[in-house]
């Protein structure tokens, strides 16, 4: 049994002063884990994707903690600096390791999940591991301005959800060999599916789409035991 929805506010130091974000925490009654989502640059944490993909989640007996960015809780479009998503991905954590022992997980849509990332790198955070639901290699068309030099540097398990026609990944092996470098990661791939995992002439909501993605993700966190 799914307890209601908890909207819940987490303060937020950043460099100007705290700044408070909204959070939804939603949980199956005896999770034996949580996962805190964060959107994407475009989107927030009520988009149908992200709201499936909690939901698939919380099937599997997986608490989640689905969050806001401060730069879209200010009502800007643009994401703010780095720093200030790491400070938040830092407050997320503080905010759920106060409130339940289970292991936690950090997965992110895009930019939320790449945010996560940087945020491990630097030790801000330190999740059991880190899902990333489609990770923005590079700009699209634009190969030659990777993100990934602080790969590497993540000491936790990370695996990285791809659609093999995501413009954010091509060409694939470019990807790869980012795996490859890291400490301890695999991909799961998603054959035809572009950067919101949609597949041409596979029409599903978007919650259906995100809900589905749950099974391969708990299957890979089941696994590192």
């Amino acid at each position: 049994m799914t307890t209601p929805a908890e909207s819940d506010r987490i303060a937020v130091a950043l460099s100007a002063g705290t700044v408070e974000i909204s959070a939804i925490a939603e949980s199956p009654g005896e999770p034996w884990a949580t996962v805190a989502i964060a959107h994407g640059a475009g989107a927030g944490m009520q988009h149908p994707f992200l709201v499936g993909f909690a939901r698939g989640m919380r099937a599997h007996g997986v608490a989640t903690v689905r969050f806001t960015f401060p730069y879209l809780e200010a009502g800007r479009r643009m994401p703010g600096p780095a720093a200030h998503a790491i400070a938040t991905w830092s407050a997320v954590e503080r905010f759920v390791l106060e409130r339940s022992r289970a292991p936690l997980f950090a997965a992110g849509k895009s930019y939320g999940g790449r945010m996560a990332s940087m945020a491990a790198a630097e030790g801000a955070i330190a999740p059991t591991g880190l899902v990333y639901l489609g990770y923005p290699l590079h700009p699209p068309g634009k190969p030659e301005k990777p993100r990934v030099a602080h790969l590497p540097a993540i000491a936790q398990p990370q695996l990285f959800v791809e659609g093999t026609n995501d413009p954010f990944v091509q060409p694939l092996t470019q990807l790869r060999e980012a795996i490859a470098a890291c400490r301890e990661a695999q991909a799961h791939w998603v054959e035809g599916g572009g950067h919101s995992f949609e597949v041409a002439g596979r029409k599903l909501p978007a919650d259906e789409v995100g809900e589905q993605l749950a099974s391969p993700v708990v299957e890979w966190m089941r696994a590192l035991g």
